[in-house]
């Protein structure tokens, strides 16, 4: 009898072809609509202050921040340890969360979503994926200028 051919299990090693550069969004139109979320934790009180001045560096670098989101992290039974940790590692948020920040981006009709938190590379592309378009952290917009 025969037996069926076993896949070595071993993972292939990805040897990257160009050396890996971070997209960063440009708010090149005067006028771009974007969407500001925020993600705090529940110990950080001054988060509104944060959010406005959020807003009012976009606001001078010509976009114009149609609505403004916030997810807040509650201390919950063993939440403490993993206060510092984002809530899923692929986007940040919480699903729910996801879900509302596309809804408010198709009823306003926004050009982006710019998050107040430093996003990864990974979480840039599943956010932009999800939400179908542009997802970049603030501290990249601030550094292009």
């Amino acid at each position: 009898m025969h037996q069926p051919r076993r896949r070595d299990r071993r993972l292939a090693r990805r040897v990257p072809s160009e050396p890996a550069q971070r997209r960063s969004f440009r708010l090149t139109a005067v006028g771009a609509d974007v969407v500001l979320v925020g993600y705090f934790s529940a110990k950080q009180k001054d988060f509104e202050t944060l959010m406005a001045s959020a807003a009012t560096e976009l606001g001078a670098r010509g976009a114009r921040v149609v609505a403004q989101i916030v997810q807040r992290r509650g201390v919950s039974d063993g939440g403490v340890q993993k206060m510092g940790l984002p809530f899923s590692s692929r986007t940040l948020l919480s699903y729910g969360k996801v879900r509302e920040v596309s809804r408010t981006c198709d009823q306003a009709d926004a050009d982006a979503v710019i998050f107040v938190a430093s996003l990864t590379e990974r979480q840039q592309r599943t956010l932009t994926d999800i939400l179908g378009r542009p997802a970049v952290s603030l501290s990249d917009i601030l550094a292009t200028d």
